[in-house]
């Protein structure tokens, strides 16, 4: 076959050696690389800064030095030493090996000595200057490795101290609630010298009678009009805070009437102080529950109770179940007619349609008239509600294994405070919650429903039957507990429930302040009782 001519034939390719190939291939996966290693190193440095920021803030918490993260590091060999040698001190005192125990004290002082000194200089320990130390303890802590003062027996031995302490914080807890419950429910010598000074005033100054005389005959007793409070107490000062701080906080302290209830120790003293006393107009009437006729066993179940024998020995003479049930369930006060009191309003008020019932550890610091415009829709009782923060509710204060209490009442139904309550008296009449409460209180009568206080039978008699209120109206927990300053500038009526009374020892410092305001010391009975 003829070949075309050279003219006629196809141009020949140039090929490029494959080494050039390889050359560039090779350059480029290199620029890859580098280009890779540089967004790692801008990538890592961010995290190991970070990291370096963690272990500063760490070692700053800790208050470790870099000497003592070193492994070398002296001081820190002496603080481990001292650590352990803590420990062996105890388990030496447990197992009665004074003498060893008391080695083992010499030796970490010496320790904490050392340690001491290098602190003040600013200057780490050195080898030399520690080295006698380190091998004292040393020696030491292998000593009591000897004597078995191994970790077992340690955890051992320390985990049956931890539950004798327990054991005995437990009992000293009991005891400081025994006391402080004690302390709560006698009667300073200032108050008990003032009820007496008062008593020789009253009837040392016939004036004062007269004067008592003339405000039983006033129409503002009985006038719907006016704002009517109650308080049964048979603490003159607390009343008389309570009255105090509500005229001085008032709008119209004129149109206030404060009826108060007392007993017959109680009666001639507290109205000698309210007629001895001004407080800015108001109207202040006294009684004594013993001149009520209607307040008798055969009505009043509580007073019935105080006849059986085995009801006084439970709260008089300490039971017969050795002394299991805790004091508090055992306070008499419970028993008072000053407490169940009122649950009778009506009764001891028949000529009023509403009612302000102050507890007598209360102290008012807003004008309380709004409450007597509330809206009750109907129900018996208006009251704060105690479920929002404390979780107080039907369960935390009533037997629910007991079928009355299970049939009859939901366990989360939320509690309520009594110190503070508005009472529509025409609807308590109307439904008679009287009648309510004598069947509570009669099913009670083995205490197999409720124990403590007037308020689990109020929340039985009533249920279904309280309106809620704003929560600032009543504030509570300044006898026991800390409280929010903001509720507390907020609140109308600050109450301390609990054993700290403001007026007692053991009351709250920092919550005394807001009740002594309404306390006039230079007073000259109060100065002569020595209040201060």
């Amino acid at each position: 076959m003829r070949r075309r001519a050279a003219d006629f034939r196809r141009p020949v390719r140039r090929r490029w050696p494959n080494v050039v190939w390889w050359t560039l291939c090779g350059i480029l996966v290199l620029l890859f690389i580098v280009i890779l290693s540089k967004d790692s190193q801008i990538e890592t440095r961010p995290s190991v800064s970070k990291r370096y920021y963690q272990r500063d803030k760490i070692m700053e918490g800790l208050n470790i030095t870099d000497e003592m993260l070193s492994p070398n590091s002296v001081t820190r060999q002496i603080s481990d030493q001292i650590s352990l040698a803590k420990s062996f001190v105890v388990i030496a005192k447990e197992s009665n090996n004074l003498q060893f125990a008391w080695e083992l004290s010499a030796q970490i002082r010496n320790s904490q000595v050392l340690l001491s000194n290098a602190a003040t200089r600013r200057a780490p320990l050195t080898v030399k200057e520690s080295e006698t130390s380190i091998r004292n303890m040393a020696l030491l802590l292998f000593q009591a490795q000897q004597l078995h003062y191994d970790s077992a027996t340690m955890i051992m031995r320390l985990k049956a101290r931890i539950q004798a302490l327990e054991e005995q914080m437990g009992s000293v807890s009991e005891k400081s609630s025994k006391y402080g419950q004690i302390a709560a429910e006698e009667i300073p010598k200032s108050l008990y010298c003032l009820g007496v000074r008062l008593t020789t005033e009253w009837f040392k100054r016939p004036n004062l009678q007269k004067l008592d005389e003339g405000r039983k005959m006033d129409a503002k007793l009985t006038d719907s009009n006016l704002f009517h409070f109650c308080v049964f107490s048979d603490n003159i000062l607390a009343t008389s805070v309570v009255v105090n701080s509500t005229s001085i906080n008032s709008k119209n302290p004129d149109k206030i009437v404060f009826h108060l209830v007392t007993d017959e120790i109680n009666y001639a003293p507290m109205k000698a102080w309210f007629s001895m006393n001004d407080f800015r107009g108001v109207t202040v009437d006294v009684q004594k529950f013993e001149d009520f006729s209607w307040l008798n066993a055969s009505y009043v179940p509580v007073l019935k109770q105080l006849q059986d024998s085995e009801t006084q020995s439970y709260y008089f003479s300490g039971g017969n179940d050795g002394s299991k049930t805790p004091i508090k369930f055992r306070n008499p006060k419970y028993l008072s007619m000053l407490n169940h009191l009122r649950f009778y309003i009506p009764e001891v008020f028949p000529a009023l349609k509403k009612v302000v019932f102050l507890d007598d550890d209360v102290v008012v610091q807003k004008d309380l008239s709004g409450l007597f415009s509330i809206d009750l829709n109907g129900n018996v009782n208006g009251a704060v509600e105690t479920c929002m923060e404390t979780f107080h509710r039907y369960h935390k204060y009533l037997n629910y294994s007991h079928p009355l209490i299970r049939e009859n009442f939901d366990p989360d139904a939320c509690g309520w405070a009594f110190g503070m309550n508005v009472f529509d008296l025409v609807e308590w009449r109307q439904r008679n919650v009287t009648g309510i409460y004598h069947y509570w209180q009669e099913n009670n009568v083995d205490r197999t429903l409720w124990k403590l206080g007037t308020l689990p039978p109020g929340l039985l008699t009533f249920y279904g039957l309280t309106e809620p209120l704003d929560p600032s109206w009543h504030v509570l927990g300044l006898g026991y507990t800390n409280v929010n300053p903001q509720l507390i500038e907020k609140g109308a009526v600050l109450h301390y429930n609990g054993n700290s009374k403001p007026w007692l020892k053991i009351g709250m410092e920092k919550y005394k302040p807001l009740w002594e305001k309404y306390v006039d010391y230079t007073h000259p009975l109060l100065e002569q009782c020595n209040f201060r």
